[in-house]
């Protein structure tokens, strides 16, 4: 990538916001069902993404603060997209981990590829398997999680 595009790329990161919505995991032990940030063995992922305001009779919209930052963290992704060809999802992922180390960076850039690998083989996996495979996935994303990634 050229470094004029890296750096406006870096720009367009500071801007956006860092506010954006953690993974949370479902969890069920013994029967007994409960939503965490952490993951646990055999947890689904959660989309939470959140609303985008109410509108009044009126017809105008009330946005909170968060979602405005939102939207306009979307708008600015979706500028650079076309700017530098990248995903407003991988802009989004560049910005959130802007504060990490190079090394980091590039560790979550590997799990992000070996995830969805790692929840098809929980998906696929035979029953005698399964556990083995939820075991992998529960480690994998603690590290991610770690990692801040």
């Amino acid at each position: 990538m050229p470094s004029y595009l890296f750096h406006m790329l870096a720009v367009l990161g500071l801007c956006a916001s860092s506010a954006h919505a953690q993974q949370v995991y479902r969890c069920e032990i013994n029967g007994h069902i409960s939503y965490a940030h952490e993951p646990c063995l055999g947890a689904q992922a959660i989309d939470t993404t959140p609303t985008q305001g109410m509108d009044k009779m009126t017809g105008t919209t009330q946005k909170g603060a968060d979602v405005q930052r939102d939207e306009h963290r979307k708008l600015l992704s979706k500028i650079s997209s076309q700017i530098t060809g990248l995903s407003p999802e991988t802009h989004q992922r560049l910005s959130q981990r802007h504060k990490l180390s190079r090394s980091e960076q590039l560790e979550c850039a590997t799990w992000d590829m070996r995830l969805p690998s790692l929840e098809q083989d929980v998906a696929k996996a035979s029953d005698a398997q399964k556990a083995k495979a939820e075991v992998a996935l529960f480690r994998a994303r603690q590290t991610f999680r770690d990692l801040r990634c």
